[in-house]
């Protein structure tokens, strides 16, 4: 997965200018108590980054 792709998709479930403050804002677990931004600068991949976000905002199985 690209980070293109990543933001395409938290654009389509959180809105495009909510999933910027949702990135910053929001430290997740499974980031190892990261924000997405943080994750990215960290050199996260982004599949596993998504996957985290995608158990954090409950997400259907459909979108993993």
């Amino acid at each position: 997965m690209r980070e293109t792709d990543l933001w395409a998709r938290l654009n389509r479930h959180l809105g495009s200018a909510y999933a910027q403050v949702w990135a910053d804002q929001t430290s997740l677990a499974g980031l190892g108590n990261r924000t997405v931004r943080d994750a990215l600068r960290a050199g996260v991949p982004c599949k596993t980054i998504w996957r985290v976000v995608w158990e954090a905002l409950e997400l259907p199985a459909i979108e993993r």
